[in-house]
């Protein structure tokens, strides 16, 4: 045989009919037809690559799985490096591998929700994994019905330290959710607060400003809760800033300018909270936590009384029209999910009287996001007010010119 130089070199038949070379045949065989290389080999991975995969450790592989859980973008991710064997898919459910499953990897979809997924988000939650604690602590508690377990395993994240189950945990104190009106904790609510506000939670100081403010839950301090009011903001300026400055440019001659244009004008149209500073929300579509926007995604096909139900709370009587004052409703912070778990749960606005929250930290921010504009406007009661004093004097005119009988 020739090499490309030209150079030849002999054939050892004697070699290729050796040991070795008939194991390399099987090999060669085994790759092909996709049989295992040899009659003794492990039924893990299969002949070819499999050779190579089995001879791996399994500490090796395990690393290499816990990386993947902790990077990965979707489940689907996890799941494939799973399947690539019996072997990788029993050491892909050990402990080590599912209490490092990122986010991502645990965003399960509402519409995907199926057995499989509750075993799934049960083994990572097992494992120690927070985050998968708190969200298969949210879909029982509010969309299943199991109040107490939910509960238990939100509990278990903020133990952990999960500034959203804290947050999450709080707002069921305010509002006694899954239990009567006098269930309700205020001091144990703003505690939660307080604690989910020293770890990061936007939301939550703003929700400890509030209380401070009104006196709720806490002895009331107006000058701290506009303090902690101030805090909230400059961290949402700083989060919105920062996105701004990570987001990439549209790209020239794309021909979608224009629809970049609108899109960043929509993510800078928010105003905040309080003061009316420009910035993007931090509650936009793409930054909602995972266990919101299932929560939005599961009421969005399913009826909410009937959901309800299966905890009791009186949704029995409860009527199906939302504008009814007996049926149960979602917080109208549209990005919130968080439902009534019985009759008038969750507060009004004072103004109309049309939406209600689960928090003031949803009221403030869908305050500045939209009801503003939709509100019942001061003006148009003055002049209605107007109007009844101008037909009052008229009619008073007209009852003092008319001829007495």
């Amino acid at each position: 045989m020739k090499t490309r130089r030209g150079a030849c070199y002999s054939y050892n038949a004697a070699a290729a009919d050796g040991p070795e070379g008939h194991r390399r045949k099987r090999r060669r065989t085994a790759a092909a037809e996709g049989s295992p290389a040899a009659p003794g080999a492990p039924a893990g991975c299969g002949g070819g690559l499999g050779d190579m995969f089995d001879e791996l450790p399994d500490d090796l592989v395990v690393s290499i799985l816990r990386d993947v859980a902790a990077s990965a973008g979707s489940p689907a991710d996890l799941a494939g490096a799973m399947l690539t064997c019996k072997r990788f898919r029993e050491l892909g459910q050990s402990k080590v591998v599912l209490a490092r499953a990122s986010p991502r990897c645990l965003a399960v979809r509402a519409k995907a929700w199926s057995d499989d997924a509750h075993r799934f988000l049960q083994r990572c939650a097992d494992a120690g994994n927070l985050e998968a604690c708190y969200l298969l602590g949210m879909i029982r508690f509010y969309c299943l019905g199991s109040r107490g377990s939910g509960a238990a395993l939100m509990a278990a994240a903020a133990v952990g330290g999960h500034r959203e189950a804290l947050y999450s945990l709080a707002v069921i104190q305010f509002n006694g959710s899954g239990g009567s009106k006098d269930d309700r904790d205020l001091r144990a609510g703003a505690a939660l607060c307080a604690r989910a506000a020293s770890l990061g939670h936007v939301d939550a100081l703003r929700e400890l400003g509030h209380c401070l403010q009104d006196g709720y839950g806490v002895r009331r301090s107006v000058l701290d809760g506009r303090r902690l009011l101030i805090q909230a903001n400059a961290r949402e300026l700083a989060a919105a800033v920062a996105a701004s400055v990570a987001a990439p440019p549209p790209r020239a001659g794309s021909g979608n300018n224009s629809g970049g244009g609108k899109a960043a004008s929509r993510r800078h149209s928010c105003l905040l909270s309080d003061f009316g500073c420009r910035a993007a929300a931090k509650a936009a579509a793409g930054e909602a936590h995972v266990a919101n926007r299932f929560l939005v995604d599961w009421f969005a096909t399913r009826p909410l009384v009937q959901a309800a139900g299966a905890a009791g709370a009186g949704a029995g009587t409860a009527a199906a029209s939302p504008e009814d004052d007996g049926a149960l409703r979602l917080c109208s912070q549209a990005l919130c999910g968080r439902p009534e778990t019985r009759r008038h749960e969750f507060r009004r606005c004072s103004v109309c009287g049309v939406v209600n929250y689960c928090s003031r930290a949803c009221q403030a921010l869908h305050w500045k996001m939209a009801h503003k504009a939709e509100c019942t406007p001061m003006d148009r009661w003055l002049d209605a007010a107007a109007v009844a004093h101008l037909d009052a004097d008229a009619d008073a005119a007209a009852a003092a010119v008319a001829p007495a009988p």
